[in-house]
């Protein structure tokens, strides 16, 4: 008879089966929640429990070194009746997933056990864990009861798992619950669950079932499908939000645990930088998104940015996250992610200095605490996908970018014509979306194909003939590659003024690029007559760019003579990589324009939902998930957008954060600290600032070479640069393409973030402009109308005076 010791005489039941009827103070809390989810008929592995009695015999006994004899013979009887050949065994404690804690994963699993002696030790095993230091120390940060409560040890059929991993009914760093988060890894999954290793991380959308990424590693996307429906089952059974272990073996899934997430999200969502002691850094994605995003945006970023980037990632931890609302890149991943393939940090810092920036020597990269096969066993794979697709679409990639305008046109028209929300609803799952996703793809293409020659070949310039000519032999590009995209605003608006095109054309060519041009809620300025009017008055009588292209062609020529001169046989050699180079280049840009121009579409698509469901401009206060709820006629909660509405406010009403942070970062705090830093942010100790008094220089990357003197244009806003003057050294955090139509008239370019192949760095070079990239501090240092000398190849300002033409008052 299942659930007593014996017929004659009951006494306390110390077994109870998982299909029988329990409760939490018999079999703890990881029993519980197996028992009700065998009786809502899931796949749960069979199984018992040995109940909190049985631990209670033990502990009145003293703790003994071995199972007191009524306890190990009902272990044995059950055992017997299981009848299979190994099984797992999981301690189950009383206090576990209480209200604000959950004390699983502090105490012991044992896999594996074949025989009934080993059963008998995994019990002890099991028992014992609950005095362990690891229970002890949660059970006193959270305040819970000293003795830990009693135990229950669940022994199940164990599965033959091919892949095992965790999900959540919400993300459990955020608490979106508009998908559900699958995290996978080879084999048995009970060291992901100890966070001894990292997993794969497949979401799952609550309303449209789209799968991310859509081509899984470790499961397929119908697997996951079928995952997600288990777990919003299991959310059924208990109530509210779980947490649940799987694993799958021969295409069979099964569910090993469930229990409630007690964990809160976090105290600022809008802030991953709250997750942990990691560094940080905002060059290069920071240029092409300086904004504090809406949430429209932000959902819409992060899938472009799981596409571009799909193997900068160890999965908890992403390579990328927002703080305050701005996009950063999360250098401790990525370091750690080239350490575990062999590449040191010395290294890593040398390679990434052309993209992300040179960090400071003494600046400490913390790394994630993971280890190393088991980030190889999950990132391996993904790895060898990604590049043999990105193989795969740089063979398609002409012709898919000379396609991609008409495309967005169509997809323009498109949303435009349908009429009601549930319509625009499927457009978006069976049209917009994967067209997306497709679009990142080739970018990422356009990226990855290269390998590391785009960064290699300047380094091996730079060792060669030096910075300047480095900087000169890999400009341009123009001449060598065709046309680089961040300078179509510029070509359009002198072809405009020419009148070789009309207003029309130069919006369907390039009136998708802007300041703002991922921040879906920003017109673009083909939407913006204004803008291009204001554009043509304000560059009347401007230098025209074409003559500074011809004078940097002729230069780079002259730069490429001396190199063969010194070094023939090298010249050779590099002839064919500059080659290469530049069409790299070329290619990037491209496929960054067409990104951009479907960003396009998706503003139209955001903004006809907002028509169609009536939130109007709230629909940019909305995640994807919720705007597509919406579209399927769930209106979001009354008072969410007006909330988040608010955040963004006073977010964007803060100076831009710095560049480097390492640890929690509290925006609201640093603004208001008046000595504060704008190039770096520790916890503390507070550094002394980089680049010694304002009066000496200030210091960053050599970004194009060329001395000149001239006064200061300090100018935060993209939407005020129309106050630079002809001659003027245009100091500013940041650049990107929407700062490109302001460049021919700056007699130097200063930024606080950059790095070599930055835009402002990349554009300079092309019109020989000398830029100093990547000083951290410029904007801080230097003011309107001081005089300052820009020494473009030894990366440095120099201040000389102040310069009286100039009003301070107007910046």
């Amino acid at each position: 008879m299942r659930g007593s010791t014996s017929a004659e005489d009951p006494g306390p039941v110390l077994v109870r089966w998982l299909d029988a009827t329990a409760t939490a103070a018999e079999v703890g809390g990881k029993g519980l929640g197996l028992a009700r989810l065998t009786a809502a008929g899931l796949p749960v592995p069979a199984g018992f429990c040995l109940t909190t009695a049985a631990f209670a015999r033990w502990r009145s006994d003293g703790e003994p070194d071995a199972v007191p004899e009524p306890v190990a013979a009902a272990l044995r009887q059950a055992h017997r009746d299981l009848a299979v050949d190994v099984v797992a065994v999981r301690s189950s404690a009383t206090t576990e997933d209480r209200a604000g804690a959950s004390a699983a994963g502090q105490q012991d699993t044992v896999l594996g056990v074949r025989d009934q002696d080993a059963l008998l030790a995994a019990v002890l095993t099991c028992w014992r864990s609950l005095r362990g230091v690891r229970a002890v120390a949660y059970r006193a940060h959270r305040g819970l009861a000293e003795d830990g409560g009693a135990m229950a040890v669940v022994v199940q059929r164990q599965v033959d798992a091919d892949a095992a991993g965790v999900a959540f009914s919400l993300d459990p760093v955020h608490g979106d619950r508009s998908a559900v988060v699958l995290e996978a890894v080879p084999g048995l999954g009970e060291a992901l669950v100890a966070g001894t290793a990292a997993a794969e991380e497949i979401r799952v959308d609550r309303a449209t079932g789209a799968v991310t990424p859509p081509v899984p590693v470790l499961l397929t996307a119908a697997e996951a499908r079928r995952l997600a429906a288990l777990v919003r089952r299991v959310e059924e059974v208990l109530d509210g939000d779980v947490d649940v272990e799987w694993c799958r073996a021969d295409g069979e899934l099964s569910l090993v645990q469930a229990r409630p997430v007690t964990a809160a999200a976090p105290a600022d969502p809008w802030n991953d930088s709250l997750g942990g002691d990691f560094l940080w850094t905002s060059t290069n994605v920071g240029e092409a998104i300086p904004d504090v995003m809406t949430p429209a945006t932000w959902s819409m970023v992060q899938v472009f940015l799981r596409d571009a980037m799909a193997t900068a990632s160890i999965p908890p931890h992403v390579g990328w996250g927002r703080i305050g609302g701005r996009v950063y890149l999360n250098v401790s991943v990525m370091a750690t992610l080239s350490r575990v393939v062999g590449v040191g940090e010395q290294r890593y810092r040398r390679l990434t200095a052309e993209v992300f920036g040179r960090l400071p020597p003494e600046l400490e990269i913390p790394p994630v605490p993971v280890r190393r096969l088991a980030v190889l066993a999950a990132v391996v794979p993904m790895a060898l996908h990604v590049l043999g697709e990105a193989r795969r679409d740089a063979r398609r990639l002409d012709g898919y970018l000379a396609d991609h305008h008409a495309r967005c046109e169509r997809r323009h028209a498109e949303i435009a014509a349908v009429l009601e929300p549930g319509a625009l609803g499927r457009l978006w799952t069976a049209v917009l979306e994967p067209e997306f996703h497709r679009v990142s793809w080739m970018l990422s293409a356009a990226t990855r194909s290269s390998g590391a020659s785009f960064v290699t070949t300047r380094y091996r310039l730079q060792r060669l003939v030096g910075d300047a000519d480095a900087n000169l032999l890999t400009a341009a590009t123009g001449g060598r590659a065709g046309p680089l995209a961040s300078l179509g605003l510029l070509d359009g608006l002198d072809a405009l003024a020419r009148g070789e095109i009309d207003a029309a054309t130069f919006a369907r060519r390039y009136g998708h690029r802007g300041p703002h041009e991922f921040e879906l809620r920003w017109p673009r300025p083909a939407e913006d007559p204004d803008w291009l009017a204001g554009q043509l008055a304000a560059r009347a009588g401007d230098p025209t760019h074409r003559d500074r292209l011809r004078a940097q062609r002729e230069a780079r020529d002259a730069a490429w003579q001396r190199l063969r001169a010194a070094h023939p046989v090298r010249a050779r050699l590099l002839g064919r990589a500059l080659t290469r180079w530049g069409r790299i280049a070329r290619d990037r840009e491209r496929a960054r324009s067409e990104v951009i121009r479907y960003f396009g579409v998706l503003r139209a698509f955001t903004l006809r939902a907002g028509e169609l469901t009536g939130l109007g401009d709230d629909v940019f206060f909305l995640e994807l998930p919720e705007l597509l709820r919406a579209l399927a006629g769930e209106p979001p909660a009354a008072r969410l957008a007006a909330g988040r509405r608010a955040v963004h406010a006073a977010y964007s009403a803060l100076p831009p954060y710095p560049g480097l942070i390492r640890g929690r970062f509290d925006p609201f705090r640093w603004a208001a600290d008046p000595d504060r830093r704008a190039d770096l942010f520790l916890p503390s100790p507070r550094p002394e600032p980089v680049g010694g008094p304002a009066d000496v220089a200030v210091r960053g990357f050599p970004g194009s070479a060329g001395v000149v003197e001239g006064p200061v244009r300090v100018l935060t806003d993209p939407d005020r640069a129309d106050a630079l003057r002809p001659g003027e050294v245009l100091v500013t955090p940041v650049t990107n393409v929407g700062w490109t139509p302001y460049f021919p008239r700056a007699a130097a370019v200063v930024t606080d973030v950059g790095a070599p192949l930055s835009h402002a760095a990349i554009v300079a070079r092309e019109l020989g402009i000398p830029a100093v990239v990547g000083c951290g501090n410029a904007t801080t240092l230097l003011r309107t109308g001081d005089r300052v000398r820009v020494d473009g190849a030894a990366g440095t300002v120099e201040r000389l005076g102040p310069d009286r033409a100039v009003s301070p008052g107007s910046s």
